[in-house]
């Protein structure tokens, strides 16, 4: 057994257990946002379900995954509603409320935010930009890209 000096290692062991059971109710955390999107979530909730306070939800998840759990909610209320908006079969109205959304004008300017254009714009041309490839590549080449993340405009 190795010997850390300034630490009695039954400790280090304990510690290290301690933050991957963390790491495990964070996971939980974020599968149920995947799977339970559209459903009416928010971080009190979602923090209850792995007996947690929301704020120690909210800064633990950040430092694990870089965004709030709130943020990567959306991000897949986004990503789900530009499925549903390149089949072009649902009003965004729709779309918005079928992604769980429960006000328009959150829904439409998050996802201005995330895709770069409003909603409807993306309906009208996200139909024609995706014309004949499978969903799985569609859905590769369309994911929103936060403006942060995204490349700078050149100046020139």
């Amino acid at each position: 057994m190795s010997f850390v000096y300034g630490t009695i290692p039954h400790m280090t062991r304990s510690a290290s257990a301690q933050r991957l059971s963390a790491l495990a109710r964070l996971r939980r955390v974020r599968d149920r946002i995947d799977r339970e999107y559209a459903q009416p979530l928010n971080v009190e909730a979602l923090a209850r379900g792995v007996n947690m306070s929301s704020g120690h939800l909210s800064r633990e998840f950040r430092r694990a995954y870089g965004e709030s759990p709130y943020s990567y909610l959306m991000t897949r209320r986004i990503e789900r509603a530009m499925a549903l908006l390149r089949r072009g079969d649902l009003s965004v109205t729709e779309v918005c409320f079928a992604v769980g959304c429960s006000s328009l004008g959150t829904f439409s300017t998050r996802f201005a935010e995330l895709v770069g254009m409003p909603p409807s714009t993306y309906r009208s041309q996200a139909s024609r930009g995706t014309a004949g490839l499978p969903p799985c590549v569609a859905k590769q080449v369309t994911r929103p890209i936060r403006n942060r993340e995204a490349p700078a405009a050149s100046l020139t």
